[in-house]
């Protein structure tokens, strides 16, 4: 069974959000800002994606007519195509990006409530 990092993203974002991942905030800065920057040129690519759907000129024949259809398909269709694995990717982007920060919006309440049982003890 292969890997499936939609899953994997989805699944990281949901535990963060539900307080079972705590992050300390400083330390996941340089983290926070590579998957920013993934996600910035995915974007891009996304909003260039759509040059890529034109139809080559491969002659009047109905061999080149296909092909250039299929093409413009592969392009910028569904399925397959190259902006829907643009899509996908630019989806586990935002799912990593909203668990790295839920998971620091965390950490300060994982670590308090882990001391509460310390505290007044004395």
């Amino acid at each position: 069974m292969g890997n499936n990092s939609s899953a994997d993203a989805a699944a990281f974002k949901n535990a963060a959000v539900n307080g079972q991942v705590g992050i300390d905030p400083d330390a996941a800065q340089t983290v926070l800002k590579k998957i920013r920057t993934g996600r910035d040129a995915v974007e891009a690519l996304l909003n260039s994606a759509g040059t890529l759907a034109q139809p080559p000129k491969l002659g009047a024949n109905p061999v080149g007519k296909a092909m250039a259809t299929k093409f413009v398909q592969r392009a910028d269709g569904g399925g397959d195509s190259y902006s829907s694995a643009l899509q996908n990717l630019l989806g586990q982007y935002q799912a990593a990006e909203e668990g790295i920060v839920a998971a620091m919006a965390r950490y300060h309440e994982i670590d308090q409530s882990a001391g509460d049982p310390f505290r007044n003890k004395a």
